[in-house]
């Protein structure tokens, strides 16, 4: 083992993270570290997150080629296996292809660079990062509007399903998932694909509870993921808006923080995983890190508390999308289908 590398005593046992089992029977950690480091974290930061966040037992890191890190993770991965200090098999990776690879043969190319990125072998998990092949200038301003941009066309996003199904065929990813998805599309994935998605990644925190989609995807036996899963409070300027609410200063939130002695965030993470979510909270900090993974083995909440959260949900989407809108006169609601129809081209 590499000498600047220990598992931080402070940390615990990877095998004591509960777990959930997929509908292909594979375990995935009920908690993983995101990686988007967004405006306010250089990808060798990420990279050391990752480093700390294995040191202390996460076992689940989700990445995604658009944060522009997975080279700088890639490199920790490379170190921790031709060590020993972790096996690969212990580990579950997520990636995502991005809005510009959807088209014929750049599913593949998008994997493959991954794996080169990663130095990884395959990819526990791949999923359509956005159901929009809309691309948009990396820290652009949520009023920008690509000219190629264009609507959710079923026909089109299966053309790209099916290039994740050959990625399963040929041993490259062992599941595929969705992202950002509604209900109405998703009932039309469900009743073309081959494969069916393993996972849906999607917005969930206490004020943006989602509870009718996330019944739904469990009932068809697909594993919610939820980004956020305290509110973004790091995200950047140019993506909030005066209606966001901040969950941890709800005054439900704070008093059962208070009640636990803990952070109201840790509080906002263990609701997350006791409802059936896996939660992918992202920090730099390791006693963030650490408070967030021990949320999920210890000290759960009650039936009363976990009653007194399903109430504050506000309906409140912080991840709006503003970007991928495809014409005119549109607003971010027309990206998530809220009359349960998909918004017409």
């Amino acid at each position: 083992m590499k000498e600047n590398f220990t598992f931080d005593a402070d940390g615990i046992d990877p095998g004591a993270v509960p777990y959930k089992t997929l509908y292909t029977g594979s375990k995935i950690p009920v908690i993983g570290l995101g990686t988007f480091g967004s405006d306010h974290a250089s990808p060798d930061e990420v990279a050391e997150a990752v480093r700390t966040g294995i040191s202390l037992g996460y076992r689940h890191i989700d990445c995604a080629a658009v944060y522009g890190n997975e080279k700088e993770i890639g490199g920790v991965f490379a170190e921790l296996f031709a060590s020993g200090a972790v096996k690969r098999e212990e580990m579950w990776i997520t990636s995502k292809v991005w809005n510009d690879h959807h088209g014929a043969g750049d599913v593949l190319l998008s994997c493959a660079q991954t794996l080169k990125d990663l130095k990884l072998d395959y990819l526990d998990l791949f999923l359509v990062h956005w159901p929009f092949p809309n691309y948009h200038t990396p820290g652009c301003s949520v009023d920008y509007r690509s000219p190629d941009a264009r609507a959710y066309i079923h026909e089109n996003y299966m053309k790209t399903w099916r290039q994740m199904e050959r990625l399963v065929d040929m041993g490259l990813v062992k599941h595929i998932g969705t992202s950002n998805m509604t209900m109405p599309k998703m009932k039309l994935l469900l009743r073309d694909c081959r494969i069916k998605p393993a996972v849906n990644e999607m917005e969930l925190h206490p004020h943006m509870q989602q509870t009718e989609f996330l019944s739904y995807v469990l009932e068809n036996g697909i594993q919610p993921i939820g980004y956020c899963p305290i509110g973004s409070p790091q995200r950047p300027e140019r993506d909030r808006t005066e209606t966001d609410s901040v969950d941890i200063e709800d005054p439900v939130i704070v008093k059962i923080a208070k009640d636990h002695g803990i952070h109201p965030a840790v509080v906002c993470i263990k609701w997350a995983a006791q409802r059936g979510e896996l939660p992918i909270p992202f920090s730099t900090k390791k006693a963030n890190m650490l408070s967030n993974l021990r949320s999920v083995a210890s000290d759960p909440l009650s039936a009363d508390e976990m009653k007194s959260i399903s109430k504050i949900d506000r309906n409140c989407r912080l991840i709006k999308g503003q970007v991928f809108l495809w014409k005119q006169g549109q607003t971010w609601e027309d990206l998530w289908d809220l009359d349960g129809t998909i918004t017409s081209p």
